[in-house]
């Protein structure tokens, strides 16, 4: 028996039709599942997004499945939408000094009206919050459109709707967002020591690719080595302008 999927779902309100429903199953799949099977990982994931908790809360005994032999690793992801939306709150949620968001456009971070907000409270509480865009106009942002073969103009202006939707932060103290013209290998989301990092394949959106949760333990490390690339790329980067907000919003 499942009791922590159970109380999960009662916690939600949520019956097991319900879950049958979202992630189109038969709902005699539910109940195997309540039982005590362990679903596929892709009904883990959703399951867990639907119910806005950690996987591993769900099923312990796979927690070890998720992650890496050392303390580094934390977990690996197939894909950028496999992680449940609960995860990128609680790795934002948990930082005391420091946020950084280095990507193209991170659109889909932008769109999130309650990410905004955590990223406003956040550095009015005092948290450091640096979030490096694209720059429409760079090379490396068409590059990136016609990599994924949805263009470099579609690129372009989704850089520029993510910057649109970033302005609410930009005002605020502690924050800020720069424009990079880097040619990215991966994007990285950091909070304190933790960071996910999403990497870049050729032909394949940045949605579909990988990503691997790392934690900082020590210099030499790999995660290390993210965080460092972060910021030389927030060295050359350049402030977002006033000129460049109202081209955005145009």
């Amino acid at each position: 028996m499942n009791n922590n999927l159970r109380h999960a779902l009662t916690n939600a309100r949520l019956q097991p039709a319900d879950v049958a429903a979202h992630l189109a199953v038969d709902p005699k799949t539910v109940y195997r599942w309540l039982k005590g099977r362990i679903p596929y990982p892709r009904h883990r994931w959703a399951i867990a997004d639907l119910l806005q908790v950690e996987e591993t809360e769900l099923w312990p005994e796979i927690s070890q499945q998720h992650r890496a032999l050392n303390d580094e690793v934390l977990a690996i992801y197939p894909h950028r939408w496999a992680i449940p939306r609960a995860t990128w709150r609680h790795l934002l949620q948990s930082a005391t000094h420091e946020i950084g968001i280095l990507t193209y456009s991170g659109l889909f971070l932008a769109e999130d009206t309650g990410i905004i907000r955590l990223l406003i409270n956040k550095a009015k509480a005092g948290v450091r919050v640096r979030v490096l865009l694209g720059d429409p106009e760079a090379r490396a942002v068409a590059a990136r459109g016609i990599d994924e073969a949805i263009g470099s103009d579609v690129m372009a202006a989704r850089v520029q709707n993510a910057l649109a939707l970033y302005q609410p932060l930009a005002g605020t103290d502690n924050a800020e967002i720069r424009l990079h013209e880097t040619v990215l290998y991966n994007s990285i989301y950091r909070a304190d020591t933790e960071l996910l990092v999403n990497t870049h394949a050729y032909g394949t959106p940045a949605a579909q690719a990988p990503v691997i949760h790392l934690r900082v333990i020590e210099q030499e490390a790999a995660a290390a080595t993210y965080l460092a690339s972060f910021e030389r790329v927030w060295a050359s980067a350049e402030p977002s302008t006033p000129a460049t907000r109202s081209a955005a919003r145009g």
